[in-house]
C-alpha cells in the first residue's frame, strides 16, 4: 500500500481513483491505482448500456495494479446521436453500426490509453455487443494480449442487417471465419447455458472455430472457455470472477483462484 496521507477508495489495500477521460475522442471512465499501472484492461459494454454500467464490476483488477478503462460505445452513453438509434435504423442495424464503429475506433482508444497509463500488457473484456469489439481486437490488434468475451457469439448470421457499412463489417470480421487471426492472443469465452440471445449452438460453433485455430497455431493452452449453468444473457458473478482471474494470469502471470 502506498503512503497516501488522505483517505481514498481501496481495491483490496491499493488506493485508487475514478476519473473521466476522453481517449481518442471517446468519453471513458477510468479506475486506476494511484501508483503506476502494471497492466491495462479496456471493458466494452453491451447494447443500450453505457460505461457507467460497468463501473465497479471489474474494480478488483485495480487491486493488482491494473488500470480499468470503460469507454462509451458509439451511439451510447455520452455518444448518443439523433440518427443513430434503433428507432431510425431498426434494432439489428443499430446494434451492428454501433458495434462496427466501436470496433474500428478501438485501436485508437487503446493507443491513447497506453500513452496515458504506460506501455503495459493490455487486455480487453467485451460483454454482449462489446464482445463484437473484443472478437475483432483478438483478430486485428497485436497490442492486445488477452481477450475475454462474455455472453456474446461469433456466428454473426444476421441477414436482417442491411446497412452496407455494417454488412461489410460482418463479412470482414465474422469470428467463426476469421478465428485463425486471433493467435497469439489469449482468448477466454464465457457463456450462460440459458442465454436466449446467443444460444449455446452459437457458442459451440464459435468455440470450435477458435479451438481449430489455436490447435493449428500450436498453442491450445491460450484458449479457455466456460459455460455457466442457469445463467441467461448477463454477466454473472462467476463470469466476472473468471474474467478477472484470466486477466491476472494472462497479463500479470498471477494465478488467483476463480470464484465459481
Amino acid at each position: 500500500m502506498t503512503g497516501v496521507p488522505y483517505a481514498t477508495a481501496l481495491a483490496g489495500d491499493v488506493p485508487y481513483v475514478v476519473e473521466r477521460r476522453v481517449l481518442a475522442g471517446v468519453p471513458c471512465l477510468v479506475e486506476r491505482p494511484l501508483g503506476e499501472a502494471s497492466a491495462l484492461v479496456v471493458v466494452y459494454h453491451g447494447v443500450t448500456a453505457s460505461k457507467e454500467g460497468n463501473l465497479g464490476v471489474f474494480t478488483s483488477l485495480v487491486g493488482s495494479g491494473v488500470a480499468v478503462v470503460l469507454p462509451d460505445s458509439a451511439g451510447h452513453g455520452e455518444r448518443r446521436e439523433p440518427h443513430l438509434s434503433a428507432e431510425v435504423l431498426g434494432y439489428r442495424n443499430f446494434l451492428r453500426v454501433c458495434a462496427a464503429r466501436t470496433a474500428l475506433e478501438a485501436p485508437g482508444v487503446i493507443e491513447a490509453a497506453r500513452e496515458a497509463f504506460g506501455l503495459v500488457p493490455t487486455g480487453v473484456i467485451g460483454i454482449s455487443m462489446g464482445g463484437y469489439t473484443a472478437h475483432v481486437l483478438a483478430q486485428r490488434e497485436r497490442r492486445v494480449e488477452a481477450v475475454a468475451v462474455i455472453s456474446s457469439g461469433g456466428v454473426w448470421d444476421e441477414p436482417e442487417v442491411t446497412v452496407p457499412f455494417a454488412r461489410h463489417f460482418i463479412e470482414t470480421h465474422r469470428p467463426v471465419e476469421h478465428a485463425r487471426l486471433a493467435p497469439p492472443a489469449s482468448v477466454l469465452l464465457l457463456h450462460g447455458d440459458r442465454d436466449p440471445v446467443f444460444p449455446l449452438t452459437d457458442f459451440d460453433a464459435t468455440l470450435a472455430a477458435y479451438r481449430a485455430a489455436y490447435d493449428e497455431a500450436g498453442s491450445p493452452e491460450k484458449l479457455e472457455a466456460r459455460v455457466f449453468e442457469g445463467v441467461e444473457h448477463y454477466t454473472s458473478p462467476g463470469m466476472r470472477d473468471a474474467a478477472v482471474s484470466f486477466m491476472r494470469r494472462a497479463l500479470l502471470g498471477e494465478d488467483p483462484e476463480v470464484a465459481a
